[in-house]
Parts: structure tokens; sequence; C-alpha cells
């Protein structure tokens, strides 16, 4: 028996051996360089010497490597395009390395996905092939670094390091004061992704414009009927984010250099107009509301309308501070002069019918299984309104989620009384009633399972990034590493894996590079295998990233514990 599990093994490693051979560390370390040196020649405006290392970058073994990986380990991997292919295997990866060739590449149609959208209407989604989506990515990677060189201070969204906190943020810091703008335009575009002009784009965006052209006009297979694409971006590729924010990006610049122009550097402060964008989503803060009507807006209208946009007539409306407005799932009011940052109504009825289907589809299942399909969602929302007034509405949630549960058992017992129910699914352990059950978890134990309380989590101001913060400039990197471990801190839910993280320097054990709190794609990797005598405890834990921890296990690779960093 142990001879046929040593071939088996040996078998296992042969297969495996190709992709999982790949030092991702030094791929990573040699595209990052690559990046850096990209991005200084954008600086300093030598724009032979990008095309000649983006060119370079493009073409480089391990940047293609690097983009098969981001393809095969997001979301979409199991999402084919026209041609069904997926690579779900590590030969099929392996060989994807070498398709990535520009010479003879033809991008394929789109496959045609409509999802829902909250308002009742479907989105267009349209599904690239994973030769174009690994085509996208590799071009992403050399095209970003000479983008982030132009973007927007105030621009977060798609962005490496910033998020809708930081948005959220500097709104706060635009709008809280006595003496901060009173009057906001809130601006919605009409179908920013599928209206975008094809000739503005390719004469703007410097990449290989034969691929491009490829990319935008590739057209769209709808129920099985061809349909042409003659202008926007395809929502669902991988370059789609970099597009939509360099076709956007001089929106908040160019009204500054217009207003100075008009009003002067006088006249522009006492306006008080600041622009806060989120990918399409942009709010703008002015002192008057005639201001943001005759001068402001005009120049935002024809701003959008030279890339083929134009603001919607219904959603863009210009408010007074103390009305209110939504943005990004927050609603910004000032309520006797002090701005207040909630949960949205929308957003708050959205989460709670989610939560109520989730509840509905459980009828007939464990307990247990149904906390462990909440408690994810739960955090989730928890922690993405952590940083704002939420302590009322987490708990008038947690009483609406505790009657609908409550329903839940009345269905499953319909002839018990409601006492009985409570008591039946019900504890009480400590000081409150708990929603709980017994499970067995990965390691064969048996642990106690409960519901999250939205009320528990606490309220932590998020610490915005600075607007010139650029990602690929090594001069901005300790300055981004003692903001990453404080946004860890707080993003790291499970204690122990946080004690792990830090116990790492936020480093993978096993390729050396960053943890970062973004992806999430963590792994908890035991040293020494329960099943043969490893126990639980930290001592013998390690937190790798998904593709090492694979890697770790198809090669029978051992990983050491490191020795605790310190300072962190």
């Amino acid at each position: 028996m142990e001879n046929i599990r040593e071939l088996f093994d040996a078998a296992l490693r042969d297969e495996y051996s190709e992709w999982h051979s790949i030092d991702w560390k030094a791929a990573q370390r040699f595209v990052g360089k690559a990046q850096a040196r990209i991005a200084q020649a954008e600086l300093e405006k030598d724009f032979r010497r990008v095309k000649r290392l983006q060119r370079s970058l493009i073409r480089c073994w391990q940047a293609k490597a690097l983009a098969v990986r981001k393809v095969t380990e997001n979301q979409g991997k199991r999402t084919s395009g026209v041609d069904r292919e997926l690579w779900d295997t590590p030969e099929k990866k392996w060989e994807a390395v070498s398709r990535l060739i520009l010479r003879g590449y033809r991008a394929k149609p789109l496959r045609r996905v409509r999802i829902p959208k909250s308002d009742g209407r479907e989105r267009p989604l349209g599904i690239p092939t994973m030769r174009d989506r690994a085509m996208q990515a590799l071009f992403l990677l050399a095209i970003e670094p000479a983008a982030e060189c132009h973007a927007d201070p105030n621009s977060y969204g798609f962005r490496k390091g910033r998020s809708t906190h930081d948005a959220r943020s500097q709104l706060f810091v635009s709008l809280s004061q006595k003496g901060s703008a009173q009057w906001v335009l809130d601006a919605d575009i009409v179908g920013f992704f599928d209206n975008i002009n094809h000739d503005w784009l390719l004469a703007k965006v410097r990449m290989n414009k034969r691929v491009l052209g490829q990319w935008l006009r590739c057209g769209v297979v709808d129920k099985n009927q061809f349909q042409r694409t003659e202008q926007g971006t395809p929502q669902g590729g991988i370059i789609s984010p970099l597009l939509a924010n360099i076709a956007l990006d001089g929106l908040e610049t160019g009204l500054k250099r217009f207003l100075t122009d008009r009003l002067g550097v006088t006249g522009v402060k006492k306006a008080k107009v600041n622009l806060v964008r989120y990918a399409d989503d942009f709010v703008i803060t002015g002192d008057s509301q005639e201001l943001l009507v005759t001068v402001v807006k005009p120049w935002v209208e024809a701003f959008l309308r030279e890339r083929g946009l134009q603001l919607h007539t219904g959603k863009t409306r210009i408010v007074h501070i103390n009305e209110g407005f939504d943005f990004l799932g927050w609603n910004f009011r000032k309520y006797s002069e002090k701005l207040l940052i909630k949960p949205s109504r929308k957003n708050v009825q959205a989460f709670y019918g989610k939560v109520s289907e989730v509840i509905a589809r459980h009828v007939s299942r464990p307990k247990a299984e149904l906390i462990q399909k909440l408690n994810p969602i739960l955090k989730g929302w928890a922690m993405y309104h952590q940083g704002v007034v939420a302590k009322a509405t987490f708990t008038k949630l947690d009483h609406q989620i505790l009657w609908r549960l409550w329903r839940w058992g009345m269905r499953r017992h319909p002839r018990w009384s409601r006492g009985k129910v409570f008591l039946h699914y019900w504890c009480h352990p400590d000081t409150r009633w708990e929603f709980s059950a017994k499970a067995i978890n990965r390691w064969e134990e048996v642990v106690q399972l409960r519901l999250y309380h939205l009320a528990d989590t606490s309220i932590v101001r998020h610490v915005k990034i600075k607007g010139a913060y650029n990602p690929f400039d090594p001069a901005w990197e300790p300055y981004w590493e003692g903001l990453r471990v404080k946004r860890m801190k707080q993003s790291i839910w499970n204690a122990q894996r946080l004690e792990l993280w830090l116990s790492q320097s936020g480093k993978c054990v096993f390729c050396g590079t960053d943890l970062e709190y973004e992806d999430g794609r963590h792994e908890d990797h035991h040293i020494e295998e329960v099943r043969y005598g490893g126990s639980n405890s930290l001592a013998n834990r390690v937190l790798l990233h998904s593709w090492c921890h694979r890697r770790t296990h198809a090669l029978g690779l051992e990983v050491t514990k490191p020795v605790p960093a310190r300072g962190l």
C-alpha cells in the first residue's frame, strides 16, 4: 500500500512540476522592477523609453506567467468565453504561457451574460475567452504604471491601494467643517461602459492600436447571434476598468485648471470646488448652487461629450448638504451643522433582502449550514460600513434578522409554540442568547458555530491614503508598508489569522511576497499535516498564498515556521 502511495505521489509531482515549479517571487520581483522603470520614465516624460520598456515587459516570460495566474485565480476562472475553453489544470496553464504572443493574435467575440441590477434591469457583461483575458492582463501590467502617473489625485476606483473607503474619507474632509461647501453635484453617467467613443480611446491610449482595436470591436455573441460593437468597452474584461479610468482622468485636474483661469486662485479657494470619483461615479462640491449650475456642470458635460458620454438627466442632481445624498452605499447629510455618514437606505434594504433570501433557501437545511452561509455575508457587510455611523443600523438589522430566523424555525416546526422554537434554536451560554450550532471543522474537530452579530462590529476610522500615492514609484514604498499594516489589522476578522500575519511580517512564508489585504486569497497551511499527527496550534500553522499552498502540496515541499518579526 505504501509503495502504491509513493508511486502516486511521484506521478502527481511529475504532473504538476512544470507549472508549480515557477518561482513566483522571482517573477514578481522582475515584473515589479520593470514596472518601476516604466513609471520613472513616464514621470521623466521619456516616452520613447516608456514604449520600449512596455514592449519588453509584454514579451517577457515572467509577465506572461503572472498574467495566466491572474486569470486562473480570480472569481471568473470557471467562466468560459465563446470557445468554451477553461485553463483549469496545471498543464493547460503551463501551455497557455507560450500562447501569449502578438504575432497572429486575433481577439474572439465576447460571450454576452446578463446579471440583474438593483433597479430590476439587467446589466450586460461581455465575457472574453481565457486567452483574450490573459492578453488583457499582460498588457495591463505594462500600461498601468504609465497611466498611474497621470491619474487624478482623488480618483479611487480600480486603482492599487485605493478603495471606496478612501473616497468616503475624502468627502468627509471636503464637507465636514462648518465652513465647507454647502452644495453638491451628484453626477451619474448614462451607460458609461457602453458609450465610450472608440476613436477617442484609440487616439489617447498609448498601446498597440491593432490589439486595442480588436478588443473594442471584436463583437458580441448574444443568444447565438453575432452583434458588432461600434462603441463602448466590454464590461467583464480585465482591461476595461483601466480604460474607463483613462477616459475620465483629467476630470478633476482639468476642472481645477478651468476654474483657476476663470476665477483666479483666490476665487477657486472661495468656490470650495472639490471632486471625488470612484470609477464612473463622482461628486463635485461647491459653495453655491449657481456656481455648480452655470459653471461646473457645463464644463463637465463638454468634457464627457468629447469622449462620447453624457450625464443622466434624471439621476444627476444638485442638492444641499442638509438634504443629503447617496454615494457608494452611504448617505452623506448634515444634521445641525454636523456631517453624519450612514449606510444608505437602499443599501440596507438590498442587504436585508439578500439575507432573507438565504434564510428562505435553507428552510430544510441544518442550522450549522445556515450559519456558515450567513456569517460571511454579515461580516462582509458590517466591515464595509465599519467606519461610519452605523451602530443604530446594525442593532436594528440584528433584530430584523432575529425575527426572520424565528420565522424560519416556525416554518420548520409548524406545530411548536413560539417559545419552544426559540429555546430549541437559541442557547444562553454567556450573557445573551445566541443562534448557534455544533459542527465539525476541516480538522475533524467539534466546534460551536455562532451567528455573527452586526452590533458587535466596532466602529473604526478608516486611514485615508494620500492622493499623490503612486504604487509603482519606489519612493512611496515605506509609506505604503506602514499603511498596509494598519489596514491589514482592521481587515482580518480572525484573531488567530491576524497573529499569524503579524508573526510573518505580512509576507507569504513560501514565496516571501506580500499577503495583500485586498485579494484575501490566503490559505492556512499546517506545517505537519493533521492526518499525520500535526496539531492545530499556531506553532504548526502559517499563512500562504493560495497558489503557493497548492504548490507545496503538489510538489511535497516543506515549509518552516518563520522567526517572529519585531516592531509590528
